[in-house]
């Protein structure tokens, strides 16, 4: 090799480092795009080298950018076949998408490159028994024809209220605002509602959504304000937060909550009680669509079904996954605005009534219209591209003005990624993304935000907020073990 090669390489080896170390420095800081930009830049310099393609799958993993996370660690094997941190990434992104059977392999790997690693050998084992649970549910699982409705065999009115209970009681069928309030009190000092209130409310609450078309339009009358928030995500006390810098909700002070009330924040309970007691005192001050983590699947990994089981009982993890099959898919304001929590689709064509014909009644499928709603993304490209979570797609500017165009919509707002600010404009100024869970899971330092609507110009009135404090329980606290053993 001529030596001028050679410095070449030298120079560009250490560039490459440099840029590295500067990653490095940013994904400690929470800041994980910058540092994906970063990592990007070393692979640009130097494509070869396995440690910078694992770094950033870990980086795009805290984005729950899985579906990158997986491509960037398969990348970094490629390169480096007994780099055991390259499966240790994959399997990782595996287990975060309840991919247990493909993460044990990966895992089974690791173990095999490095026999004598403690952390290895815990790892593996966990995810030995994920497996062996999932096997065993779907040894017993009955089939979708044959389940009966769990709602149908509660009967609340025969649960007693103990004379010591002394928390938020409702009296006879009606949930009114004192109630509500009340709860919302208790729930901040840490105080549990009976469940036999918490069975009225689940309950009440499923009957009304059941009612509901899975495209639900919105009127708001000229003079009127609507309000729109993102993801909560269990964060009980920024959602007291929202209600006390925009008020509570009410028939002259309307919401509708973009889905991902649960999961990641160990408050989710509270969250979900508190949207569903003000949607059964008044059912048009609040208007709630589903998220992608309304599903089995994810309250499985990301905490609530946990949780549920640790504050009430395993009837109601029953209960909530039912009742979350009944939430609406999408909304439209005044025929204007299309409210989703994740996007739009991989073909064009797609008209709102498609929407309204949706069979919702399910767990979300891997594929199609559905799924599509729950789990897409906007990109800068323009046209479609895959998904960085692995689920859904990507979609461009242009996907997004043909939609509008096709259904005479003005705007898409949606929800689903994490955003500094609590929102991002883009597209043209057609789409934005609304997040409402400031500081992300104690950790990532972002805004909440919140959009309020006044008709009949609709013009979006964007306000942001800082994350407040909360009781010393962390995110994740009732998260499935081998999770929280990758964060």
């Amino acid at each position: 090799m001529p030596p001028s090669m050679e410095t070449e390489n030298s120079t560009n080896t250490s560039r490459a480092e440099e840029l590295k170390l500067l990653a490095n420095e940013a994904f400690k800081a929470h800041k994980y795009s910058q540092a994906i930009d970063l990592y990007t830049q070393a692979i640009e310099v130097n494509k070869d080298n396995a440690v910078y393609w694992a770094n950033r799958a870990f980086a795009h993993t805290k984005l729950e950018e899985y579906g990158s996370a997986i491509q960037d660690a398969t990348k970094a094997i490629e390169i480096d076949p007994k780099y055991s941190k390259g499966y240790y990434r994959r399997g990782a992104a595996y287990l975060a998408m309840g991919k247990f059977k493909d993460a044990l392999k990966d895992f089974q790997q690791v173990k095999k490159l490095c026999p004598n690693d403690p952390d290895a050998t815990k790892k593996l084992k966990e995810c030995e028994k994920a497996v062996m649970k999932l096997k065993f549910e779907e040894a017993i699982s009955v089939p979708e024809s044959a389940r009966h409705s769990i709602a149908d065999t509660i009967d609340y009115h025969a649960i007693d209220v103990e004379p010591q209970y002394s928390g938020a009681r409702i009296e006879g069928d009606v949930v009114t605002l004192d109630f509500v309030k009340k709860m919302m009190d208790d729930f901040k000092k840490q105080k549990c509602l009976h469940k036999r209130y918490a069975f009225q409310i689940v309950l009440h609450t499923r009957s009304l959504l059941r009612e509901l078309p899975s495209l639900v339009d919105i009127n708001v009358p000229d003079g009127k304000h609507f309000t729109v928030c993102g993801d909560v995500h269990g964060q009980f006390y920024d959602l007291m937060n929202i209600f006390e810098l925009n008020g509570l909700p009410s028939e002259d002070n309307p919401y509708l909550f973009n889905g991902d009330f649960v999961d990641r924040g160990s408050f989710s309970l509270e969250v979900i009680l508190t949207l569903f007691a003000f949607k059964c005192m008044s059912p048009s001050a609040i208007y709630l669509s589903r998220g992608n983590h309304e599903s089995k699947s994810m309250n499985k990994i990301y905490g609530f079904e946990g949780e549920v089981r640790s504050k009430l009982s395993e009837t109601f993890v029953e209960l909530f996954a039912e009742v979350f099959c009944c939430l609406p898919l999408a909304h439209v304001i005044n025929e204007k605005v299309f409210v989703v929590h994740g996007g739009l689709f991989s073909v064009d064509g797609v008209k709102l009534s498609d929407i309204r014909a949706i069979d919702r009644f399910c767990e979300p499928p891997e594929e199609g219209l559905m799924c599509e709603l729950l789990w897409s993304d906007p990109q800068p490209q323009l046209g479609r591209g895959p998904s960085k979570r692995g689920v859904g797609l990507s979609f461009g500017a242009d996907v997004t003005k043909r939609f509008l165009e096709d259904n005479n919509l003005d705007l898409v707002v949606r929800s689903h990624e994490v955003k500094d600010e609590g929102y991002e404009i883009e597209h043209d100024g057609k789409l934005i993304t609304v997040f409402s869970a400031p500081n992300y899971c104690d950790q990532m330092g972002n805004k909440g935000a919140f959009i309020r609507f006044e008709a009949p110009d609709l013009k979006p009135n964007i306000a942001t907020f800082s994350a407040v404090p909360h009781p010393d329980v962390k995110p994740m606290a009732y998260a499935n073990n081998f999770l929280r053993m990758f964060a």
